[in-house]
């Protein structure tokens, strides 16, 4: 790994930037998640620099596989392509050739009726891939290393920005000060990016837990992600390297609290009734994660020299598996504006060009939202009429070609006025 630019506050310096004592650059970003490494790289590739303020101490070394993945759209399989770092990621990444959409029944796995997405009815190739999260991070990580334009403060907390004039100005709990002419919220769904610039939420809990881990089973997944609609919560396996794949279950919360608590095979007497026997014989590979769940929308995604990006503008359900790759349309959509700007001569942070980025992305971000909302609603009623119902929509879309390949090009990304970078091009 190339020496990282990277201050750790609470423990140890990797590299100290020469010009630390300035500590002004273009974009200032708070937060250090994936979303964060994503557009520090992004901002790069386009000639804008970054300091990101990151309250994690530093790790920039693929450890063993703890259970971790994602999903990653075709469209932000295309950002890494722009980003050239496709070629290394792809070697440790397993293709989501199809996609199959049930109802489950506790006990005997999918309904009769199955939605199936097909890869070979979508020109553009496999609808996306699976990434184990130690691999796609310290890739990630390294590219940061070797860029000139990203200086890294790990074990940093953010704890004041004003704006002054053209720049934005950010303080830290370590006593450090910061300045740029745009403020980045990466920091999550309790972003207090946001809540410091005085941008509300729409927030509400669905009373559920998401249980994630990963599975290594007997049979082959063929490269299938399947998605059951159980009454409980969705339940979706995702395929990754080898005879694994990575679990996202829903349950409600006192149960996911009570299952999580079991030993493995406590815990897997009640995921493999879910699941069925496709897979034959199955065991856990990694840790076991838990999260509350609910929908957590910002009411602007922009304030004065502040845009937010990822969860801490849109904290959607993850039945669809989007959430990662909706913040990466805003990385793309913010990072072409802030280029078109810069080469104009325009002020980055001026508020029209702030402006361009919340009209491009709230709309999409806010439709996904609620329809992930919808589906999470409407597949949690139990009743024998609407279970039929909801099969016979299932049976309907798969029998119409044009249905299926619309919503096959909506789980692809490919929907909507995508920016350049989500297209396999340079901005």
């Amino acid at each position: 790994v190339p020496p990282l630019r990277l201050v750790d506050r609470g423990q140890t310096t990797l590299q100290h930037h020469s010009c630390i004592m300035a500590n002004k650059s273009d974009l200032i970003i708070v937060g250090g998640g994936l979303n964060g490494q994503v557009l520090s790289l992004a901002l790069a590739s386009v000639g804008l620099s970054s300091t990101v303020l990151d309250r994690a101490a530093p790790d920039i070394t693929a450890a063993a596989f703890d259970g971790r993945a994602y999903a990653i759209a075709l469209t932000s399989v295309n950002i890494f392509r722009a980003l050239g770092l496709w070629d290394q990621i792809a070697p440790n990444a397993e293709p989501i050739r199809d996609i199959k959409v049930s109802e489950g029944r506790v006990g005997r796995g999918a309904a009769p009726f199955t939605l199936h997405f097909d890869h070979a009815e979508l020109e553009e190739g496999p609808m996306g891939q699976m990434i184990e999260d130690r691999h796609l991070r310290s890739i990630l990580m390294e590219a940061i290393a070797s860029s000139d334009l990203i200086t890294w403060h790990s074990s940093t907390d953010v704890v004041g920005q004003s704006v002054n004039g053209t720049t934005v100005d950010v303080t830290t709990a370590q006593g450090d000060a910061f300045s740029a002419s745009v403020l980045i919220g990466c920091d999550g769904r309790g972003s207090r990016v946001a809540a410091r610039a005085g941008i509300g939420r729409v927030a509400w809990d669905y009373r559920q837990t998401g249980l994630v881990c990963a599975i290594a089973h007997e049979r082959p997944h063929l490269s299938t992600a399947h998605q059951f609609f159980a009454p409980s919560g969705p339940l979706a396996v995702l395929p990754l390297r080898g005879n694994r794949s990575s679990i996202v279950w829903s349950e409600e919360r006192s149960k996911a609290e009570e299952i999580q608590a079991r030993d493995e095979a406590g815990y897997l007497a009640a995921l493999r009734p879910l699941i069925g026997g496709y897979l034959g014989d199955i065991k856990l590979d990694g840790e076991r994660f838990s999260y509350p769940l609910g929908l957590s929308l910002a009411r602007r995604f922009i304030a004065n020299r502040v845009a937010l990006v990822g969860d801490a503008a849109h904290g959607i359900h993850p039945l669809a598996g989007q959430g990662l790759n909706l913040g990466f349309r805003d990385t793309a959509a913010l990072v072409e504006l802030l280029a078109s700007a810069r080469r104009r001569g325009q002020d980055i942070g001026a508020q029209d060009v702030l402006r361009s980025y919340e009209q491009w992305r709230r709309p999409d971000a806010t439709a996904l939202a609620l329809a992930t909302d919808g589906l999470n609603r409407l597949y949690g009623k139990v009743t024998p009429g609407i279970s039929t119902m909801r099969n016979v929509g299932i049976g309907a879309i798969n029998a119409v070609p044009a249905l299926r390949r619309g919503f096959m090009r909506q789980a692809a990304g490919l929907n909507g006025t995508l920016p350049q970078m989500m297209l396999g091009r340079a901005v």
